[in-house]
């Protein structure tokens, strides 16, 4: 039987979007849920919702990149429930795509903030609660596809992006022998609230989504969120250091595509492609 019953759950940016599925995942397998949320209207939104629910939680107004704010929240872990059994770092961001060259430097460090250094703040101010846990705790960190490929028009959040995934080999390291397993998610483009990817496409290209991907969409929050049940629960008792790419096999698809009779090509001619592979489907 999967469950979180009785577990202390802290999940970082989960008022909307991936966070929330997951906040909702983990309140479902009856875990104690505490959140930390920066937009002030989710937080409000978030606690009536789990209330109503007579979900256990603790929802508050956050800031990750701030380390002071994080130490406030972890005091308040520690003073409410002496331990942290899951660490979920959810927070993410990008700008809007720009070449390398044209970067304002500027932006480099909200980016690092954003996607890489607020995990570094939030996992070592809950590591104490979380060997209290020990053994059987959990540290999950939300990275992207972007940080196994290369990503035009998105270098520095790439990046970082990698950058997550190879701290989550490292401190899986050096944290197994405290009986702390530190694992990693790595979705493709994801459905949510701020992101409406399909509704964004043109409808005469919405035909070619179901060949872009060999599961024919983009990910949804619950789908991200049933990864991160999975490094939550005993289900990963012997899996750490590892990322999960939750990508409906975008990456294992790389630069091939289906044409409209259903053959495969790497041409970037998709439509009038020189050279393909397989039959032609009725």
């Amino acid at each position: 039987m999967i469950t979180l019953k009785d577990k202390i759950t802290l999940v970082t940016g989960g008022g909307a979007g991936i966070g929330r599925a997951i906040v909702d995942a983990y309140a479902e397998l009856g875990a104690t849920v505490i959140v930390a949320e920066k937009n002030p209207e989710h937080v409000e939104k978030l606690k009536k919702q789990l209330g109503a629910a007579k979900v256990p939680n603790m929802v508050s107004v956050v800031d990750v990149t701030v380390p002071a704010q994080v130490k406030a929240l972890l005091a308040e872990v520690e003073k409410k429930y002496q331990r942290l059994d899951v660490l979920v770092n959810n927070v993410g961001g990008a700008f809007p795509q720009v070449r390398f060259e044209d970067e304002d430097p500027a932006q480099w460090e909200k980016l690092h903030a954003w996607n890489f250094g607020h995990i570094c703040i939030v996992t070592h101010a809950a590591l104490p609660l979380l060997k209290r846990a020990a053994p059987g705790s959990s540290i999950i960190s939300l990275s992207s596809i972007e940080g196994y490929r290369g990503y035009p028009l998105g270098v520095v959040y790439a990046a970082y992006k990698a950058a997550v995934i190879n701290f989550t080999k490292s401190l899986a390291c050096e944290l197994g022998g405290d009986g702390i397993r530190v694992n990693c998610i790595a979705p493709e483009s994801t459905e949510t609230e701020a992101v409406q990817i399909t509704a964004s496409i043109k409808d005469e290209y919405r035909d070619c989504l179901k060949r872009w991907f060999p599961l024919g969409r983009y990910g949804t929050p619950p789908d991200i969120a049933g990864a991160a049940v999975y490094f939550a629960t005993s289900l990963s008792a012997w899996t750490t250091g590892e990322t999960l790419l939750v990508d409906g096999g975008a990456l294992a698809q790389g630069g091939w595509r289906q044409t409209r009779d259903g053959r495969w090509t790497n041409s970037p001619i998709i439509e009038k492609a020189h050279r393909m592979y397989g039959p032609v489907r009725p």
